[in-house]
């Protein structure tokens, strides 16, 4: 039951994800239409058995105020897969300042990226160049669809549609 269900608004844009429970909830008050059925089994009660969701879509149409995905420790290193930008390490992770703050860098999307503590300590108060490490991956803020797809882990064959 830890399954994740994609959430659509009104007009059919990916907002969330949800567990399968709230789901069903959300189903069963009518708040919500199931658009695509998960493969992987159903939800049974005493009397019935229903689909397990995969996909639903709310009735109305929610206004959501996107600010964008919020700048933290975790989604900073889940936006890198939780790997050393620089070695490819997943032990010891930390976060590091491409441009270091010593030298006026500030923490944003763009200039943080998930080091292990190896490559920030060889690093020090260097740029990577000046230091001699090439990065993997430029880090660079990620999207909503993105960052909902590095969400849910494993992606339901039904959802690439919406998350295009």
């Amino acid at each position: 039951m830890d399954q994740k269900v994609l959430v659509l608004n009104g007009d059919y844009t990916a907002i969330t994800l949800c567990s399968v429970q709230k789901a069903f909830v959300l189903l069963y008050l009518e708040k919500a239409e199931l658009i695509a059925k998960s493969e992987h089994g159903v939800l049974r009660t005493v009397s019935r058995a229903y689909p397990k969701p995969s996909i639903i879509r709310l009735q109305r149409y929610v206004r959501v105020p996107y600010k964008g995905i919020a700048l933290s420790r975790h989604n900073v290193m889940k936006r890198d897969n939780f790997e050393c930008q620089y070695c490819g390490s997943t032990k010891n992770l930390t976060l590091d300042h491409v441009l270091p703050r010593s030298r006026g860098g500030d923490s944003s999307w763009s200039n943080l990226l998930t080091a292990c503590s190896r490559c920030n300590h060889a690093k020090g108060h260097y740029t990577p160049q000046e230091a001699g490490l090439t990065i993997r991956q430029q880090p660079k803020k990620p999207t909503l669809t993105g960052f909902l797809k590095l969400s849910a882990g494993t992606l339901d064959q039904n959802w690439h549609p919406y998350l295009q």
